[in-house]
């Protein structure tokens, strides 16, 4: 320990006390050897010391950003779908993000800010995945409805494999929403991404989720292709 202690010594008194005392080696590790202990390497250890501690990493070749870190696929079992969400004019207002098992289907849905009048927005999967006809958005038919139920998570005689929760959009017209359906999957041949697809659609008003035929939900005014 107390040889440890003397080393230490020379090594902060720096270079040449220790070459002195016969420490070649420490003469020439010591400013480094300090730093590794917590001490402050002394004034004299010399530009290229500074130069080892403040040197950036350099770029990769060709000035290129390092790549990003790829995305980690699906546990084995679950589909996923990501799709813009296309506001009246046919351009894209935000996005929708589907992931879909034996179990259940999972909804996460981004609008972005100014896009949506604040407040309570019914949100169903409609049976054919066709957004074209911008501003009415009656290409994507009724709700998928494979069982011929009535309309309304809250109806006796419901809900059809369509209906999800409502979603709110914030003053500012944004949404942030994850909703979920036990009824409807993403595969089969009465599911999300069968032949002709699906879209989901987000409505003007909130669903009541039980009068017909959609809750007075009102208009169409956003829509994404699911397939």
């Amino acid at each position: 320990m107390r040889r440890f202690a003397s080393l230490m010594a020379l090594a902060i008194a720096g270079p040449a006390l220790a070459q002195a005392y016969g420490y070649p080696a420490l003469a020439i590790a010591g400013p480094a050897l300090a730093q590794t202990h917590g001490h402050s390497p002394p004034a004299n250890a010399g530009p290229a010391l500074a130069q080892t501690h403040s040197q950036p990493i350099p770029a990769p070749a060709g000035g290129q950003a390092p790549p990003a870190a790829p995305v980690p696929p699906a546990p084995e079992g679950i589909e996923t779908v990501q799709a813009p969400l296309l506001g009246p004019t046919g351009a894209p207002i935000g996005q929708i993000h589907i992931r879909g098992s034996a179990n259940a289907t999972v909804v996460r849905i981004t609008v972005n800010p100014g896009t949506l009048r604040p407040g309570w927005h019914g949100a169903h999967f409609h049976a054919v995945g066709d957004c074209s006809d911008h501003g009415q958005f009656q290409a994507s038919k009724g709700h998928v409805n494979n069982l011929v139920k009535k309309h309304g998570l809250l109806h006796p005689e419901g809900p059809d494999e369509g209906d999800l929760p409502n979603i709110f959009a914030a003053a500012d017209g944004s949404v942030n929403a994850e909703v979920s359906s036990l009824a409807i999957r993403m595969l089969g041949p009465n599911g999300l991404r069968d032949a002709d697809g699906s879209a989901l659609v987000i409505h003007a008003n909130e669903d009541d989720h039980f009068n017909q035929p959609i809750g007075n939900a009102g208009g169409r005014v956003a829509c994404a292709v699911v397939r």
